[in-house]
């Protein structure tokens, strides 16, 4: 009997993991050429070439306005960057790196006697239904859990960014 037992409980924990959805997903149609982000309009699209594929509704930092100078300005960087970085493990769910700071960005940060900060990230972990409290990362860019699925099925590293005033 116990024998038994055990070899039905190992196959049902075998079963049970694969019965649950997976936040990893696979896309198979045209490539992503590049992602814009619009900050004032909270927007950011997927493109590929000049055909829009994805469009999302975002969060930034805390600070939105204005190009990020220094760690901890809860300001979301403006310019062109890559794609650098993926996470899987992410504690807001799945994030893409982004290749912030470029080298003008560590003089900024230096003229002013701070230090630029990085880890700046798409991610997970907006809740598109929070009343009043958008715009509250430390600097990255923020969507659904459903949408960063999408987000890093979709767009490789060396993928061109262009975030926007």
């Amino acid at each position: 009997m116990k024998r038994r037992a055990l070899i039905l409980g190992g196959v049902a924990a075998a079963i049970v993991p694969a019965c649950t959805p997976s936040k990893f997903k696979r896309y198979n149609g045209p490539a992503v050429t590049f992602v814009v982000v619009n900050k004032s309009r909270r927007e950011m699209f997927l493109l590929h070439k000049d055909r829009v594929l994805k469009a999302y509704a975002i969060d930034l930092g805390f600070a939105p306005i204005g190009h990020k100078l220094f760690e901890g300005d809860g300001r979301t960087p403006e310019g062109l960057y890559l794609i650098d970085r993926r996470n899987p493990n992410s504690k807001f769910h799945l994030s893409v790196g982004i290749s912030y700071p470029n080298e003008n960005d560590r003089a900024a940060a230096e003229a002013l006697g701070k230090k630029p900060g990085g880890d700046i990230f798409i991610h997970g972990k907006s809740e598109k239904r929070k009343k009043g409290r958008n715009d509250w990362t430390w600097g990255c860019i923020a969507v659904t859990d459903k949408e960063i699925e999408d987000v890093y099925a979709m767009v490789g590293d060396g993928t061109p960014i262009q975030i926007n005033a």
